[in-house]
């Protein structure tokens, strides 16, 4: 490309380029600041607040969302591949959330507090096996999955009336 266009034209395309990479990115922030403000901060925290208390916190967490994902993306470079990065990060959690569904589905009698603390419980387990253990990343969804089903049953076993949730 050096060889066949204009220095230049090849200046123009770089400059295209980063700028349509800092505009996606720009949109991105902005919309994850707004849903904080909106859904979070307006919500939960300060319902009532002038124009420039909120234009503040709106750039409070555009600052907080860029800074983790520049976290994200330091941290995933220390990984061979990105997929890999992603796989792990999501094995920490499906699981549990599986066994959340699949109580949900089909053990009508565990009520949800059971569910709950066992999912706390499980999630606990496995991110300390990630951290300490030497069991591979794919059995994480297994073995969170396996630990809300038999947390949730034995709580229920143990605190339930043992009839059918109401919903």
């Amino acid at each position: 490309m050096l060889n066949y266009l204009p220095h230049g034209l090849i200046g123009l395309l770089l400059a295209v380029i980063f700028s349509a990479a800092m505009s996606s990115t720009a949109g991105e922030l902005n919309a994850l600041a707004s849903t904080s403000m909106v859904d979070f901060y307006k919500r939960l925290i300060r319902q009532e607040g002038s124009d420039a208390h909120n234009v503040l916190a709106s750039k409070g967490f555009t600052l907080a969302w860029g800074l983790l994902a520049l976290l994200f993306a330091l941290t995933a470079r220390q990984f061979e591949n990105l997929i890999e990065y992603i796989n792990i990060i999501g094995s920490l959690f499906y699981g549990t959330i599986l066994g959340i569904f699949l109580v949900a589905f089909f053990l009508k009698r565990i009520r949800g507090n059971a569910v709950f603390y066992a999912a706390l419980i499980a999630e606990a387990v496995v991110i300390a096996i990630h951290l300490w253990g030497t069991i591979e990343y794919l059995w994480y969804n297994f073995i969170g999955c396996g630990l809300v089903v038999l947390i949730s049953a034995l709580f229920e076993l143990l605190s339930g009336t043992g009839k059918e949730a109401k919903l």
